[in-house]
């Protein structure tokens, strides 16, 4: 594996731990893929630092398990946006 990967496997993996980053804000940040960063994760991290690896996993286990919530909440606002909007425009 070249260099240039492995850090950025371990400089994915500490932003993800220090920042509780979803792995979408991660490959944002990097300017990388979705994919690219869950395979840095889960595949090139285990076999260049496990312990680092396996905190960083435990960070994106909770974002997943907690994905859903996060959608209904960004639905739920997008409603109340478009309503107050609605309101606005009703009483004009």
């Amino acid at each position: 594996m070249k260099a240039y990967i492995e850090e950025r496997a371990v400089e994915v993996a500490n932003f993800i731990i220090n920042n509780d980053a979803t792995v979408r804000e991660t490959a944002k940040k990097f300017g990388i893929s979705k994919s690219t960063v869950h395979k840095d994760v889960t595949e090139r991290l285990v076999k260049i630092n496990p312990k680092l690896a396996g905190e960083a996993r435990k960070v994106l286990e909770i974002n997943k398990s907690e994905r859903h919530i996060r959608g209904g909440l960004a639905t739920k606002e997008k409603y109340l946006t478009l309503t107050s909007r609605t309101n606005v425009k009703k009483l004009n």
